[in-house]
Parts: structure tokens; C-alpha cells; sequence
């Protein structure tokens, strides 16, 4: 029998004035979901002018229910911070993930404190966006 040894996260962060971005490359599961949430906090902490954080995301591998969490704990600080929230070079696969939870469009929505996009009044509609890698729905 073979055993799979575990991928590790490492984290490399790239700071300018007003953005952060952090590559993340390895799983983001139960073993080291953290170390990530604590990047993230460390950098929202340093930086109280920040207007985006980046997350990286080609070099991401397996996700799991810990990842995902920490994934929506980090939005709601950036949103508490009035940041937006980015998730940059998403795989085919963690976009599937995060369709198939209902969680990526609350990820990448802008946060309340910010210019967001007016709501929509009645009768009016917006062109919807697609859900699919190859821009299918």
C-alpha cells in the first residue's frame, strides 16, 4: 500500500502600498488551513490602508470543508476592513468547488463599506455572468 505524503502550504506575500498579494501553493485542508488565515489577518493587521488582497490561487491544491472555511474567514475580515477580496488564477477545480457549495460569488463580492455596484431596482435587470471554467453556464 502507498501512502500520499502530505502537501505543505507555503505562502509567498508580495506587499505594495495599498495591496497584498499572497501565493498560495500546496492543499489547503484541515493540517494547514491556518497558517493561511493567519497570513491573511497578519497582513490586514500591517496594512490598515489596504484596498485589495489577492490570493493566488494557481498553485492551490486539494481543498477541504477546513479550507473552505477559512477561505470564507478570511472574506469576512477583508470585508469587516472594508478590502476586497480577490481570488486570482483559480483551477478548473476549485472553481467547481466553489460553485458547488454557493460560496464563490460571496468571495469575490465587493464589501459592504465600499463602492459597490447600486442594488437593482424593479424592472431592471443585469446581464448575468457565467459559471463555468470555459464561460458556459
Amino acid at each position: 500500500m502507498t501512502t500520499i505524503p502530505p502537501t505543505h502550504l507555503r505562502l509567498t506575500t508580495v506587499d505594495t502600498a495599498d495591496t497584498v498579494r499572497i501565493e498560495v501553493h500546496g492543499d489547503l485542508d484541515h493540517e494547514n488551513a491556518d497558517s493561511l488565515l493567519e497570513a491573511a489577518t497578519t497582513k490586514l493587521a500591517e496594512h490598515p490602508r489596504l484596498v485589495a488582497l489577492h490570493l493566488h490561487c494557481a498553485g492551490l491544491g486539494v481543498v477541504d470543508s477546513m479550507g473552505l472555511s477559512v477561505l470564507l474567514m478570511i472574506h469576512r475580515k477583508t470585508s469587516e476592513a472594508g478590502v476586497r477580496l480577490h481570488l486570482d488564477d483559480r483551477s478548473a477545480r476549485l472553481e467547481r468547488l466553489l460553485t458547488l457549495t454557493g460560496i464563490l460569488e460571496h468571495l469575490t463580492a465587493s464589501p459592504l463599506n465600499s463602492t459597490a455596484e447600486p442594488p437593482m431596482t424593479s424592472g431592471e435587470a443585469r446581464t448575468a455572468r457565467p459559471t463555468g471554467p470555459d464561460g458556459t453556464t
